[in-house]
């Protein structure tokens, strides 16, 4: 639908005697065979003006982006060409002037990389490729369009990131030192844009190793992520991670996860940012005992790293409570193995995880990412009988994707004739404890025994 409006805009603009470029996004992932979402259209040899009336046929024309020269019909972008520039030194704005008279080299200029510096015209197919952004595709190389222009935004270092990442590409020779140059000026940037471009990278990286690599390599971790950059270099006991220190398992254990990902962005930020936290409790805690490095309670320890980090970005509270909660408890499936817990025990973390916004499944998606996200044997087998117990349990049980329901209810003891008050918590809580213990969903049955132990009075006669 997006793109015959598209084609329909640009046959009025060229008979008006425009032409419309359809630009950007849509134009790489179409060469690449991906769908695209963002559909931008930019038109050339129309004034603003002429271009608003002109679009005015095809539905409401929003103006609200009017002053960058940007405007939209439906899900469509429609722009003029613009030039960007600096306000001034220091200054976080922009110059934008809107120039319909230039050519589409000297608008695609303004572009930050060759690959989205490519046009396509909806109307003949004729590809326009100044800056031989297809060659730079076919390379697996992400390229500057011009290295000074480049510069002007600093957000475009952390989207060198996320297009390393989702498009499995390499960065060109020199961008990794231009991003260590200016990597103070990151500190600019609003903290919502860094967390959009982290969204990116996790949940449509098909790599996302490729990404925290030039964060590391560029030292922008260091100075906007320093609970991730603390992973690289602190060791690990080679027996359990024979591939190397904490960054390169979480490296690792990431495009593991991207396998795990279901396209729901929510669940797949859940999980991509769990595991990218799972060990941010190693650092303070690992220590060498006894011939072997360990990092005992590193699971608790982590919570607060992970809070910082994605507090920071002003990441939404209920991703922080999930993630918290996963990094909490990442070790689980493994520990119930060893010391097989009855059912209460898988109860309990499912209500434990679920009052996080979080569950069970989830948990073992994130257990199962950090166990193949190593060398070992197993690991290279992809073989998991601890999580593979663990899930299997939580569905016999039937709390992989919520906890089991309360039975007794406040509205049981009202029925007894209580008042409600500070007395509801324990009784409930016990009667909880007695139905996980059980298994039993008799209410009275529990409720009973419960009552016997706090309040027998009450007993029913």
């Amino acid at each position: 639908m997006t793109l015959s409006l598209a084609k329909a805009i640009a046959s009025r603009a060229r008979a008006a005697g425009g032409r419309a470029v359809l630009v950007g996004g849509c134009v790489r992932d179409g060469l690449l065979g991906h769908e695209s979402k963002d559909t931008d259209l930019e038109v050339f040899g129309l004034d603003l003006r002429t271009l608003t009336h002109l679009l005015e046929p095809f539905g409401h024309v929003n103006a609200v982006g009017r002053s960058f020269g940007v405007l939209k019909v439906g899900d469509l972008d429609v722009s003029v060409p613009r030039r960007d520039s600096k306000t001034g030194a220091g200054h976080k704005g922009f110059l934008v002037e809107p120039d319909p008279s230039m050519t589409f080299a000297e608008a695609a200029r303004r572009r930050d990389f060759t690959m989205n510096a490519i046009g396509l015209d909806p109307l003949t197919g004729e590809i326009l490729d100044p800056y031989d952004g297809r060659g730079d595709l076919s390379r697996k190389l992400l390229r500057r369009v011009d290295p000074a222009t480049f510069l002007e935004d600093p957000l475009r270092f952390l989207r060198a990131a996320q297009f390393l990442a989702r498009f499995d590409l390499v960065p060109e020779p020199g961008l990794v030192d231009a991003a260590r140059d200016q990597r103070a000026t990151l500190g600019e940037l609003p903290p919502e844009r860094v967390y959009e471009e982290w969204v990116k990278l996790l949940t449509k990286g098909v790599l996302p190793s490729r990404g925290l690599t030039f964060l590391h390599d560029t030292g922008i971790d260091a100075l906007l992520f320093p609970e991730v950059f603390a992973l690289a270099g602190c060791p690990q006991d080679p027996e359990w991670h024979p591939e190397g220190d904490v960054f390169v398992h979480t490296l690792m254990a990431l495009d593991v996860a991207a396998t795990f990902r279901t396209g729901d962005r929510d669940d797949d930020l859940t999980l991509m940012f769990g595991v990218l936290c799972h060990d941010l409790g190693k650092p303070p805690t690992t220590a060498f005992e006894e011939g072997r490095w360990r990092s005992k309670a590193h699971e608790v320890a982590g919570i607060a790293p992970t809070e910082a980090f994605l507090t920071r970005m002003k990441a939404p509270a209920h991703l922080v409570r999930q993630v918290a909660a996963l990094v909490a408890d990442h070790l689980a499936p493994a520990h119930f193995q060893k010391s097989l817990p009855g059912p209460k025990a898988y109860r309990r973390l499912a209500r434990k995880l679920g009052e996080a916004g979080t569950t069970m499944e989830m948990l073992h998606r994130v257990a199962r990412s950090d166990h193949f996200g190593r060398t070992t044997p197993d690991a290279l087998a992809r073989e998991f009988p601890a999580g593979d117990s663990f899930l299997a349990t939580a569905r016999e049980i039937a709390v992989e994707r919520k906890p089991e329901p309360d039975v007794v209810l406040g509205r049981h003891l009202i029925a007894l004739g209580m008042k409600p008050g500070p007395s509801f918590g324990p009784i409930l809580a016990r009667c909880r404890d007695l139905q996980y213990e059980s298994g039993s969903r008799d209410v009275d049955e529990i409720l009973r025994t419960a009552l016997a132990e706090e309040f027998p009075t009450l007993l029913p006669a």
